[in-house]
């Protein structure tokens, strides 16, 4: 079964060399105008060189109300373009694909990025920001929509291989299709259907700004990790309502803001610990036809295989491990290792840089880095 890990697999139109996918973290790598920067092109072209399949870069923003934390990437206006073509042709001599995750924050969204106002379906209180979001009108539904297609467009412009959407972890996308941030009494809430609504509009959209021959990839919740938010049966339906419509392929995740640390979870130091979300996203994959991303705490080989083995998806997604072994993909190929060296102790995020932290002490940098 080791074999399976390394047998290529089609996304839509995208030919991806492997089953290992570097999920989308913030990288904290961006200029002061929150331009992607060389250091962002050295990371991703270490996890080229090291065999990562497909990159999801780390959130970048649609429109400037949306940025959820510091020197986060911005996709916004086509100035941004030229910085991330710099990004593509860094890549270009490896057969790893690359595509582009694009995101609103909503109520998640840092007070500094909204002038201490930020939009979203529903005004749920974001306990994080102590702020009440101002609930979207029907104008501004339309309007955040027509920022994700030209993000879309700009995301090809750039000459990423595909676009992934944000619709997981609390994001904007993510609290309309969850009842516990969307009470709505339109069209945009209520049921599934119409909670899923804007996925589907923001599907249609970018289909039409980049065509059918650019793959379109979406980030789902299948559990918000708290009392009334979304669940996996409404996450199955959302899921088989996108397949039907085009979606490319899906990654499973969950947790929202509010259940932090749901969708990271510390002290993974055991297979059973692993893969957390790894029974849902067999649910999911049950229901649709197009490839299923699994992540969540993924560390060992064994447990790679199995999720492909069972078919409980696709692919498999890291994030924390490919920050301390950018070249874990080829230690995995040759043997060398049998699992990610990743402790899981959530200390990745630095204002300077993602970087390991247990790697950073051993070399006596600490938070001077």
């Amino acid at each position: 079964m080791r074999a399976e890990l390394f047998k290529p697999i089609r996304l839509g139109t995208m030919q991806v060399p492997n089953r290992f996918v570097r999920s989308a973290t913030n990288e904290c790598l961006t200029d002061k105008g929150d331009y992607v920067t060389d250091r962002l092109a050295d990371l991703y072209e270490a996890l080229a060189r090291g065999g990562v399949g497909l990159i999801i870069t780390g959130y970048a923003y649609v429109r400037p109300d949306g940025k959820s934390s510091t020197s986060q990437a911005a996709i916004y206006d086509d100035k941004f373009v030229p910085a991330y073509k710099k990004i593509i042709e860094r890549l270009r001599p490896y057969p790893t694909r690359i595509v582009l995750q694009i995101a609103h924050g909503g109520r998640q969204s840092i007070p500094s990025a909204c002038n201490g106002s930020p939009t979203a379906p529903s005004p749920v209180p974001y306990p994080v920001t102590k702020l009440t979001p101002r609930e979207m009108t029907e104008g501004d539904i339309k309007e955040i929509i027509h920022c994700f297609a030209q993000a879309a467009r700009r995301s090809r412009e750039a000459g990423f291989h595909g676009v992934q959407l944000h619709s997981a972890h609390g994001y904007l996308l993510s609290q309309f299709v969850s009842p516990f941030t969307n009470k709505r009494k339109d069209t945009w809430g209520g049921g599934v259907e119409n909670r899923a609504r804007i996925l589907l509009e923001v599907l249609k959209a970018c289909r039409k700004e980049v065509g059918k021959e650019f793959p379109i990839l979406i980030k789902l919740n299948s559990d918000d990790c708290i009392g009334d938010g979304l669940k996996i049966e409404d996450a199955v339906k959302i899921a088989s309502m996108l397949g039907k419509a085009g979606i490319d392929a899906v990654e499973v995740s969950g947790g929202i803001g509010d259940s932090f640390p749901s969708a990271c979870r510390s002290d993974v130091d055991s297979p059973g610990k692993e893969a957390y979300f790894a029974t849902n996203a067999q649910k999911i994959k049950k229901a649709i036809s197009v490839p299923v991303i699994c992540v969540g705490g993924i560390r060992s080989r064994e447990v790679m295989e199995s999720i492909i083995s069972t078919k409980k998806a696709d692919m498999v997604s890291m994030s924390r491990p490919f920050i301390r072994e950018p070249d874990l993909v080829e230690r995995l190929k040759k043997g060398l290792a049998e699992k990610a060296s990743c402790i899981s102790c959530n200390q990745c995020w630095h204002p300077k840089g993602i970087r390991c932290a247990q790697l950073a002490k051993k070399q006596g940098l600490g938070d001077r880095d």
